[in-house]
């Protein structure tokens, strides 16, 4: 360069080249004078940002919130707490609570049976499943009992209006405040803005104001709070909140602490008006160091789903993490239908390849993430050019997936009435896998609609057993598709069936413009929304997709990588996944109750009446019960019940002595097939009146819920005779079948066995004598039948005038017509009891077994019999006083020697 310069100086003159130099320097100088003028003026912004800044601070309490956010602005904004905006705020040690005192159970004060905010948090307690106890919020306050035995019967308390807490009378609120303060119960309260309520007020009776019918925007969270457990704080929620009816809390106290941060849209309309940049807390938490009780505040209801989270968090951290969830979630993607569906639906090669660089991608999130593929081997190749080639490369890569059987041909197995024809579809799906190396012994299958699993097809299952040896299967539908929080597990004839889940994908979910409601339903279901409470809420989630999800727009990939992506950023769940049979073993290990199934009438529930078999009806379920107990005059009643002709019994088991006993024993498992085996079809549904009579369902703990979860509109009957000849009997019938502990030992030596007695003479004790706590029992089949599904029949009457008991009887079942037993019982002098009156003079009566005669009981027996059963006895008073039935001769005359 200074080459070429000096040689263009030799081409002008010299008083040229010096005015040109002087050009120069003129314009260097300029250039340094606007470089220093450029940093004078950048300097002095920074200068006049930082004191805008300071002088913020201390004049608002608050600091400037950019408009644009970094990654690490939360650091700034909620991350630091000498930018909070509150004085004083001092990070103080909680107060230790003790949930050793208390029983689980959260109780919960709702405004109404169906307030919408009442509703949403018994969603969230069903979810989680946390036993509560709901109690409408009165006006004055009045409480339920708080305490049982020196232990407090709740381990938490929530408020669905806060102002009720706060506005109790002061009895009330004494006693509860002091529960709370001996048992380390915390209190959990919502305040939500209506057009009634104040704009700013404080709280009554605590050091801090509320703000109400704000609108809100740019929300973040404290990283610093004790109460995060699932929550981890995150980047800045930017934007507006729905709604205007929030309230925020302005305090200035140090036992409080703030968990969730956001500005108000329009601070100037606040007393005293706020700055633009000034933070609120939405979410407060009173650390108890004010009065001994810790409390955790909402300033809206939970539509917002950070709150839901935090509400979670809260119930945790205040039970002692006593009610918490496992930070572990386990998540299975299913896609069924692989190489079914119609041309351009399906996937092709570039599809393929997107899947299983997904997959890759999504491991970095989700540790062992496969994608689980169920195929139909009978549609391979029934696709366009490019859609074939796209089946050919999923076997290429059939080692990088998971695969399960479908049906062959896609069939529903309901549709198929016996085995063989099930045998027939797996056997070519079967082959079909060997051919082209799919494993086939992975134990997971899943049915076409989840046909067959629920309602159980058993034909299904022996099929899947024989073919497949399958160990687990999954549905929906158990005990009904919605709602989806109420799903469970069950295990039969050693499959153990898992919940499955939907994700908002179905065959025709394909475009994402063309989402059903737009695709912004898709979004907020992943960001938030239903999908993913269904992950934060349970524990291991299988999710149902379909092949068309991953082809064209790909949704499926679309959806599991973004929900991965927003359960990382605002949780500290940990996702993993795990082969089915994994899987199924983890999900009864932590669900263990769940193994026994509950069957329900298929006929109630649309959706099961389809996937159920046509062959099959539902009319050959009973109408009523005959309950028991045992010795009371059962058999004498189911005698004189087939005498009528309306009324008709099952036919009788071979193996429990005539009686199903299907409710109360194994047999449960066997499933409603083979109950309803036991019964014929009626001639006419409305008039036919089918029965069952089984004498142990009354003391079953079992038998009432699973009577109620089948036959719900059933009529239940049951006998009572004084318990204490009950017992005797009961020995006495014990006797005559040789049992080895009723001959061994006297019916007081029985009844009087303490608890170190031998095993065989404490089991006789307890048939004898349980079965006498009427009260008990009868209230626990109330807990699942109203009472006018139940009668109680006097047993000592149906012995002296049965005529007069089944005309009662026939009453309470509503049969018709209407049969005269007067005139078709006749009392045998002989026998000693009453018998069925046949064609010329004939009677019916009883078998040997019935009626035999023995000892009477002594009076030591009978002395200490009465003793035992007082308590009893005065209970069954209270409780047939309270349903408005008489007492039985014998119980009026037992309560006479109470007295």
């Amino acid at each position: 360069m200074d080459y070429t310069f000096s040689k263009a100086l030799w081409k002008i003159d010299v008083c040229a080249a010096m005015s040109y130099l002087r050009q120069v320097n003129t314009m260097n100088f300029i250039l340094k004078l606007h470089r220093h003028f450029q940093r004078t003026v950048i300097l002095l912004a920074t200068f006049c940002m930082v004191s805008i800044v300071i002088s913020a601070y201390y004049l608002y309490n608050g600091y400037k919130q950019e408009n644009e956010l970094p990654e690490t602005s939360s650091e700034v904004e909620c991350g630091d707490p000498q930018a909070l905006p509150y004085k004083l705020m001092e990070m103080k040690t909680t107060k230790p609570v003790d949930p050793l005192r208390t029983d689980l159970v959260v109780l919960v004060f709702v405004e109404s049976q169906y307030s919408t905010l009442g509703q949403d948090i018994i969603t969230i307690l069903e979810s989680s499943r946390f036993q509560f106890h709901i109690e409408i919020a009165s006006g004055k306050g009045d409480l339920p009992v708080l305490i049982d035995k020196n232990k407090g019967k709740y381990a938490l308390i929530v408020y669905e209006n806060i102002l009720k807490y706060v506005n109790m009378d002061s009895w009330n609120r004494g006693l509860l405040d002091k529960y709370c303060i001996e048992y380390g119960v915390g209190v959990i309260g919502f305040h939500k803005g209506t057009e009634n309520s104040l704009q700013s007020f404080q709280l009554k009776g605590f050091p801090f104001h509320v703000h109400s019918n704000l609108g809100i925007k740019d929300c973040c969270i404290n990283p610093h709070s004790p109460l995060l457990h699932v929550t981890k704080p995150s980047k800045l929620e930017k934007g507006p909140l729905l709604g205007n009816d929030w309230a925020v809390f302005q305090i200035n106290h140090t036992s409080y602490q703030p968990v969730i941060f956001a500005k108000v849209k329009t601070p100037e309309n606040l007393s005293p008006p706020a700055a633009i940049s000034a933070l609120y807390a939405t979410v407060i938490h009173d650390l108890g160091l004010h009065d001994g009780i810790q409390r955790v505040l909402f300033g809206n209801n939970l539509n917002f789903w950070l709150h839901k989270l935090i509400f979670i968090d809260a119930i945790s951290f205040l039970s002692g993490k006593k009610l918490t969830l496992s930070l572990d979630r386990y998540i299975l993607v299913d896609i069924d239908d692989i190489f079914v569906g119609k041309d351009g639906t399906r996937m092709n090669t570039n599809d393929v390849q997107a899947l299983l660089d997904t997959q890759n991608l999504l491991r970095a999130q989700i540790t062992n993430f496969t994608f689980n593929l169920g195929f139909s081997g009978k549609f391979y190749h029934t696709g366009t050019e490019e859609e074939d080639e796209g089946d050919d490369l999923l076997l290429r890569s059939v080692d990088e997936f998971w695969w399960f059987p479908h049906m062959w041909s896609h069939m529903q197995p309901h549709l198929f009435h016996n085995e063989s024809s099930l045998v027939e579809q797996m056997i070519l799906n079967k082959k079909f896998a060997l051919e082209h190396g799919i494993p086939t012994d992975l134990g997971y299958a899943v049915a076409p609609h989840h046909s067959g699993v629920y309602p159980v097809h058993v034909q299904l299952y022996d099929a899947w057993k024989k073919v497949w040896n399958i160990r687990v299967t999954s549905t929906e539908e158990y005990p009904h598709l919605k709602p989806a929080r109420y799903r469970r597990g069950f295990i039969h004839k050693n499959i153990m069936v898992l919940p499955r889940q939907t994700c908002g994908l179905f065959t025709h979910t394909i475009f994402y413009k063309e989402y059903p409601g737009g695709p912004k339903e898709l979004d907020k279901s992943i960001q938030g929304g239903e999908l993913f409470f269904t992950v934060v809420l349970n524990p291991i989630s299988i999710f149902m997709t379909h092949l068309s999800n991953y082809g064209n727009d790909r949704l499926g990939l679309y959806t599991f990588v973004n929900l991965a992506n927003f359960v990382h950023t605002w949780t500290n769940l940990k996702l993993q996944t795990l082969p089915p049979v994994q899987l199924a073993h983890k999900y009864f290990e932590l669900f263990p109750e769940q193994k026994d199934p509950l069957w329900q009438n298929p006929c109630d529930d649309k959706r099961h009446r389809d996937i159920w078999s046509k062959e099959k009806t539902c009319d050959r379920l009973p109408k009523f019960l005959v309950v028991g107990p045992q010795k009371t005059g059962t058999t004498a009643l189911y005698l004189f019940l087939i005498m009528h002709p309306s009324i008709i019994s099952n036919s009788p088991s071979p193996k429990t002595f005539e009686e199903v006993q299907f409710f109360n024993r194994n047999n449960y498992h066997r499933g409603i097939d083979w109950y309803m085996d036991f019964f014929p079809t009626p001639s006419n549904v409305t008039t036919d009146f089918l029965f069952e009579k089984s004498a142990n369902y009354f003391h079953s703990e079992e038998a009432p819920k699973r009577a109620a979860s089948l036959i719900p509109k059933a009529k239940i009957i049951t006998i009572l005779i004084d318990p204490s000849d009950r017992a005797y009997s009961w020995y006495q019938h014990q006797r005559s079948h040789e049992d080895p502990a009723a001959l061994k030992f006297t019916f007081y030596q029985v009844i009087t066995a303490g608890p170190r007695a031998p095993s065989e003479l404490r089991a006789l004790q307890k048939r004898c004598l349980a079965p006498g706590w009427y009260a008990t029992h009868i209230e626990r089949w109330l807990t699942y039948f109203p009472p006018y599904q139940l009668l109680i029949i006097d047993g000592q009457q149906l012995r002296t005038d049965p005529s007069t008991v089944m005309d009662e009887v026939q009453k309470f079942l509503g049969v018709s017509p209407h049969y005269n037993y007067s005139e078709a019982l006749t009392f045998d002098s002989h026998k000693g009891f009453w018998c069925q009156l046949l064609e010329e003079g004939k009677t019916k009566c009883l078998g040997k077994s019935k009626g035999r005669k023995y000892p009477p009981m002594d009076s030591e027996c009978r002395a200490f019999l009465s003793s035992y059963y007082r308590d009893h006895n005065v209970e069954l008073s209270k409780l047939l006083h309270k349903l408005g039935q008489p007492l039985p001769s014998w119980l009026r005359q037992e309560l006479q020697k109470v007295r």
